[in-house]
């Protein structure tokens, strides 16, 4: 029997690919993103799917949807999106920028997950100095779970990527869970392997083409390995794989830039108005010239034999293919996260290429799903209260002032000399 999931702020559904591709049922999602929730349901056909904001979803009924009692969900996956803001004085669980947190948390209390896994941004472990990630955690420990926090470096497991991401991964079943061994470190800035690079990631797609409404056939060659084959999916058609032809400044720009230069390694001549502005933009403020920082990099001229850079919903925009003079489409974005050809995203290209940098890469979703399932399972039962298991808050040296607030609170929590919230969920 297949171990069951529930996959709430699922976007696309990245984290559903990597662990449908594991082996598990996904019994339900959830996103506000209409055209998420459209490629969604285009891409899971079995799964029920909802297109519904978290603070109005009735638990109780989601469960009865699916079939199962509170307790009975193997796993729930994905997260709320940080909000990334200041202190304004209120209560934080009264803070209504605070809504997605709370009603998770609620999620986690109602439908009673064996584990749960949660993603975010890096920004997640520093917001609100600290106190997001504190009181989450706080939340969790409360609710039974044992958990572990840990930056992931998308690079060290496969993905040919640089991204880094934190999970909350929690279990009450007893488990002392540690993050799958990396299959590669990351050490310093430069990080070479010839398995994890954007070549290998998209060098077996066809040319791209100029023209959005032509649909490309794939290239009838064999598969280079089974990364390769991965990615290559089970299409006989590839989508989404155009560019906006480049002209003019623009082209001058992008074929002056070589693999690693930005922006800021262009001539003044070929630097945009607008990045001219922004490098400078705290200069009239009196900020001095050592604080004010670097200057906004715009393009960015990729390595073929490096991994790419984070994929964001900028990314054919300002990442350059590191061999042709244009940015990324589409699809070599979503190659790059580890979708296969045969994912399909509905849309338009904004919304298209925000899915794709959204999402969890499914090879690491699927990491994680096989580590739970095959090292940990579904099974014991604990009787233990919750707790942090350990946390790992980067891999630098030497922590930031914003990092430390949040270490001491998390060591605060785990010795359990935790300020009282009461009870966070009426």
């Amino acid at each position: 029997m297949k171990p069951t999931a529930i996959s709430l702020f699922c976007g696309a559904g990245g984290c559903s690919l990597g662990f449908k591709q594991a082996g598990y049922s996904i019994l339900y999602a959830n996103d506000k993103d209409v055209a998420a929730v459209e490629t969604y349901k285009k891409n899971f056909p079995g799964t029920l799917c909802s297109h519904e904001d978290i603070n109005n979803l009735d638990f109780k009924e989601v469960m009865t949807a699916v079939g199962l009692q509170s307790g009975e969900l193997d796993i729930l996956i994905g997260g709320p999106p940080c909000q990334g803001f200041s202190t304004a004085g209120a209560r934080f669980w009264d803070d209504p920028r605070n809504h997605l947190l709370k009603s998770y948390v609620r999620a986690l209390k109602i439908i009673n997950p064996k584990w749960f896994i949660m993603e975010n941004v890096e920004g997640l472990l520093t917001s609100n100095n600290g106190k997001y990630v504190f009181e989450a955690a706080s939340a969790f420990t409360e609710l039974g779970y044992a958990i572990r926090i840990e930056k992931i470096y998308s690079q060290e497991y496969g993905v040919p990527q640089r991204r880094k991401r934190v999970l909350i991964v929690g279990n009450q079943l007893g488990h002392d869970f540690k993050v799958p061994e990396p299959t590669l470190k990351v050490s310093g800035q430069i990080f070479r392997n010839s398995d994890v690079t954007i070549s290998h990631a998209i060098s077996s797609l066809p040319s791209a083409t100029s023209n959005k409404f032509h649909v490309l056939k794939p290239l009838n060659v064999p598969p280079i390995d089974d990364f390769d084959l991965l990615l290559r999916g089970d299409s006989t058609e590839i989508t989404d794989h155009y560019f906006s032809e480049v002209k003019g400044i623009q082209l001058e720009r992008i074929a002056a830039l070589k693999p690693g230069q930005t922006m800021k390694d262009l001539p003044l001549k070929l630097q945009h108005e607008s990045f001219k502005k922004r490098a400078n933009r705290r200069v009239a403020d009196g900020t001095p010239t050592e604080k004010r920082g670097g200057a906004p990099s715009g393009l960015k001229k990729l390595h073929a034999n490096e991994p790419c850079l984070t994929i964001t919903s900028a990314a054919t925009r300002e990442l350059i293919h590191p061999v042709e003079d244009r940015p990324l489409t589409i699809r070599e974005s979503a190659r790059i996260q580890t979708f296969p050809d045969s994912f399909s995203f509905c849309g338009n290209a904004s919304q298209k290429i925000q899915q794709v940098g959204n999402a969890i890469p499914p090879l690491l979703a699927r990491i994680f799903a096989e580590h739970i399932k095959d090292d940990y399972g579904f099974n014991t039962k604990s009787t233990g209260p919750g707790k942090i298991l350990g946390f790992s808050l980067t891999k630098a040296g030497a922590m930031s002032p914003a990092l430390k607030r949040t270490e001491l609170l998390l060591r605060r929590l785990s010795s359990n000399n935790k300020d009282q919230q009461g009870n966070l969920f009426e």
